[in-house]
């Protein structure tokens, strides 16, 4: 069972929709609406897989033994304008 929603939107927005219908790419206003929604969900799971792997990484790379202040001192004596 599908749900309905009814939504407003400025003229300019409604004429990019039909613009976008009228390219042929979609059935109605819902098959965009749709698609659009499935889209975002896409998009934010690969947002969240990114920081899972930045996490991952982060952990893998083990812990070291010294001061933040001194680990930034490092770094910074590494890069060629500092």
């Amino acid at each position: 069972m599908m749900a309905n929603l009814n939504i407003s939107m400025p003229p300019a927005l409604e004429q990019w929709v039909d613009s976008r219908l009228a390219e042929g790419r979609y059935a109605d206003a819902a098959d965009y609406v749709r698609d659009l929604i499935r889209r975002d969900q896409e998009a934010d799971e690969a947002e969240r897989q990114w920081v899972r792997e930045r996490l991952a990484e982060g952990f893998a790379s083990g812990v070291i033994d010294a001061e933040p202040e001194d680990v930034l001192r490092e770094i910074m004596a590494r890069l060629p304008d500092a």
